[in-house]
């Protein structure tokens, strides 16, 4: 592979009410999807190749035994393992670990056991180092359905299991609580509540190696124009409100279900970056293979808009970070995925640091799994 270094109209429930009722759908949606990621772009001294292609709507790794690779191929709905034993930078296989599943999008491993997002519950197995499964056991049944359908399971620096579910709409009041929220339960599944709400859908989970705090990506919500709201990243608290759906990026408030104290209380974001990029998959880079300035930085994976005239994302961005704190806006770091006739050739969607210290790449539309290297 080559590679190379709107005002808010104030009538707009009005709005929204009309084209819902005249049957008429918004004049754009995801870049056309045309193979072929040659053309990539990334920072001087860095190489991006195919660590593993073929799969089906490949979307959150883990880093199993020994270091090798778990993905959640939510197309298949099935977790495989992509073991590179050789070390040259390309998976050996595609080996099935668990099937059966229910759209599974993210996977966690704890204490040599194997936790799955799927739609509606969290299942847990024993994984041996040979990559066979015992007890298989569903810990939490009964998530809710529909709406925004991906579940991303992350274990905090406290041992506890986090879950993320999204909303079931684009803005609306939830009658269950667990929407648009993230939940936190014992490793068993037990002794579940909400510890974060008001997140419209907060995708991407990761532990912050220095403070230990969990972090969150959140995608913003749709119809109010190219460019509000902005997407953003959060740090996570216990009981904190993150605004939606009275409140966006923790200033701007909703022109439908707003007033004038909605964005009281509500904690601010860490990072704001452009609207409709739908943030999903975030790491923080914890080894040491890519240069000094890079060590501890956030990377974003960007799924890239639908709903936008211009197309944006489909990129992976990276956010410095110094002490655990964020010292600076989102900057690209891998792009070329979206063309500039409005084709894009995959859309980027998990990250994962591996044991070598290189940068995996999910790309969920394309079927691959890149690797992001220094040097070598």
């Amino acid at each position: 592979m080559k590679t190379r270094n709107s005002p808010v109209p104030r009538d707009l429930g009005l709005w929204l009410a009309a084209f819902a009722l005249v049957g008429c759908q918004l004049p754009f949606g995801p870049a056309p999807i045309v193979p072929d990621a040659d053309g990539i772009m990334l920072p001087s001294g860095f190489t991006i190749d195919e660590f593993a292609t073929g799969l089906s709507n490949p979307r959150f790794m883990a880093l199993g035994q020994r270091g090798v690779v778990l993905v959640a191929e939510r197309g298949a709905s099935r977790i495989i393992a992509l073991p590179d034993a050789d070390g040259d930078g390309r998976a050996d296989a595609v080996v099935p670990v668990l099937d059966g599943l229910i759209a599974p999008s993210s996977v966690a491993c704890h204490q040599g056991r194997l936790y799955v997002g799927e739609t509606t519950r969290v299942t847990r197995v024993d994984l041996a180092d040979d990559l066979s499964i015992s007890d298989r056991t569903v810990i939490i049944p009964d998530l809710p359905a529909g709406g925004h359908s991906t579940r991303t399971v992350c274990f905090g620096s406290d041992g506890l299991l986090y879950v993320s579910v999204g909303s079931s709409c684009n803005v609306c009041i939830e009658s269950d609580p667990r929407r648009a929220a993230v939940s936190v339960y014992d490793s068993e599944g037990g002794s579940g509540r909400v510890f974060s709400r008001g997140l419209r859908n907060a995708v991407g989970l990761a532990v912050e190696p220095t403070t230990g705090r969990m972090w969150a990506s959140n995608n913003g919500r749709d119809l109010m124009g190219d460019d509000l709201p902005p997407e953003t990243i959060y740090v996570l608290s216990d009981g904190a409100d993150y605004g939606w759906p009275r409140c966006h990026s923790g200033d701007i408030v909703d022109p439908e279900f707003g007033g004038p104290s909605a964005c009281d209380g509500v904690e601010p974001p860490v990072v704001r970056m452009q609207a409709h990029m739908a943030p999903l998959g975030i790491a923080f880079y914890d080894a040491t293979a890519f240069p000094p300035e890079y060590r501890g930085d956030l990377f974003v994976a960007l799924h890239g808009s639908w709903n936008r005239s211009t197309p944006v994302g489909y990129s992976v961005m990276r956010v410095p970070i110094e002490n655990g704190t964020a010292v600076g806006p989102a900057v690209d770091f891998a792009t070329g995925w979206l063309r500039p006739d409005g084709t894009a050739s995959g859309r980027p969607a998990g990250l994962l640091v591996t044991a070598d210290g290189a940068l995996l790449v999910s790309d969920d539309a394309g079927g691959r799994v890149y690797r992001i290297s220094f040097g070598g």
